[in-house]
């Protein structure tokens, strides 16, 4: 546990609590370290194949934090360096979770705006509370979301994310999950219970599976339909021959429950 994030693994499954209220949840630059120092450390780590991101507070994640962000216009280059510093950190944190051997969960209960809403459209998955709400609101202080669009243009459709990005509105869990931007929408106080268990499912499965699969899912949406399936078929060549399929597949053949190695990402 850190003064930003508490952290729990149970079996295969490493759920990360934002416990920042006073800033809630913001993203910042104590927050940014703090996520991406365990996300690393889940990546090497064998026993762990899902992780789940949650929060505690009415917010899930408020965005970046606009007092750090302010108190540094007063540098001698307005802050520039500061800016361009922690918006790539940032950028880099969304890239950790979309390339991450693991599948990542986002379990929203509150409100994620800004780039929590870019948060919450990096992760693999996401499960909103039916409290939970979404927005991106820099068009309306001036600044427009042009780094949390990135993450909500691919998983939305473009008018319904320019919609969200031109208004600034907040939209409440059931236009959240109508356009796309989560999952499922979950009774409030079901939600961490629902989350635990689509994450012990996914832990069940084949954590080399999983890695492949998910790693192949993002790369061949940038490709046409011809190279997408070319890459596919490697993939699954390099999966094939992998003990984990052997395992697998032969337990199939057997009609027997697999048993799976650890470190197989």
């Amino acid at each position: 546990m850190n003064m930003f994030l508490r952290v729990r693994q149970d079996a295969a499954v490493l759920r990360l609590t934002l416990e920042d209220a006073k800033s809630r949840n913001s993203l910042s630059d104590g927050m940014l370290t703090a996520l991406s120092e365990v996300l690393a450390s889940a990546e090497h780590d064998d026993k762990v194949s899902v992780i789940i991101i949650a929060a505690e507070g009415s917010a899930f994640c408020s965005g970046h934090n606009l007092k750090e962000l302010t108190a540094r216009r007063s540098d001698a280059d307005a802050g520039a360096a500061y800016f361009a510093d922690i918006f790539a950190r940032c950028s880099k944190l969304m890239m950790q979770i979309r390339q991450h051997r693991c599948a990542v969960i986002a379990e929203v209960a509150g409100l994620a705006s800004a780039a929590g809403c870019q948060l919450v459209a990096s992760c693999d998955l996401a499960y909103a509370s039916t409290k939970a709400s979404f927005c991106t609101p820099g068009v309306n202080i001036g600044l427009f979301c042009s780094t949390p669009m990135v993450a909500l243009s691919r998983n939305v459709t473009p008018k319904h994310a320019l919609e969200m990005l031109l208004s600034g509105d907040v939209y409440n869990a059931e236009y959240a999950f109508r356009v796309g931007l989560v999952n499922a929408l979950v009774e409030h106080e079901d939600l961490t219970t629902y989350v635990a268990t689509i994450a012990t499912k996914l832990g069940s499965k084949s954590s080399t599976a999983i890695g492949y699969g998910k790693k192949l899912f993002h790369a061949q949406q940038e490709l046409s339909l011809s190279d997408s399936y070319r890459m596919s078929s490697e993939v699954m060549v390099r999966n094939m021959l992998d003990t984990e399929s052997c395992e697998g597949i032969g337990a199939f053949l057997d009609k027997r429950q697999p048993k799976w190695r650890e470190g197989t990402s």
